[in-house]
C-alpha cells in the first residue's frame, strides 16, 4: 500500500520538475554512484563497484545524448562528458581509486556551476 503511494509520489516529483533540477538531480546521482563505487572499492566489493560504475556511465551518456547541439556550449559538455566517460572505462578496467578521487571534484564543479546558472536564470 505505502510502496505504492511512494512510487505514484516519485513519478510525480520527476514529472513536474523543470530541466534545471532534473539536471540537478542527474549530477548528485552521479556523484552519489561514484561514491558508491569508491566505497565498494575500498571494500572490495566488487559487484556493487560495477553496478555503480555502470549506473555512472548511463548516466553520462544520457546528458551527451540529450545536448542541444543549437548552443555553442553544448559542443564543450559534449568534450567534458566525453572525457568523463574516457575516465569512467578506465575505472571501470583498472579499478584504481585515484580515477574517482580525479573525477569527482571536475562532476562536482560542473554541478555547482549548473547550479549557480538556474538560480541566476530563475532571477
Amino acid at each position: 500500500m505505502y510502496q505504492n503511494g511512494y512510487q505514484q509520489y516519485k513519478a510525480q516529483s520527476v514529472n513536474t520538475m523543470t530541466g534545471g533540477e532534473m539536471l540537478l538531480l542527474l549530477y548528485d546521482e552521479l556523484i552519489k554512484r561514484l561514491t558508491r563505487a569508491q566505497i565498494a572499492l575500498e571494500e572490495k566489493d566488487y559487484d556493487l563497484f560495477e553496478k555503480s560504475v555502470q549506473r555512472s556511465k548511463e548516466i553520462v551518456q544520457y546528458l551527451n545524448r540529450t545536448l542541444n547541439m543549437e548552443y555553442r556550449i553544448s559542443y564543450e559538455l559534449r568534450r567534458m562528458y566525453e572525457f568523463f566517460l574516457y575516465e569512467i572505462s578506465r575505472l571501470q578496467v583498472g579499478r584504481n581509486e585515484t580515477v574517482i578521487q580525479e573525477l569527482k571534484p571536475l562532476v562536482m564543479e560542473l554541478r555547482d556551476a549548473f547550479r549557480e546558472a538556474s538560480k541566476t536564470a530563475a532571477v
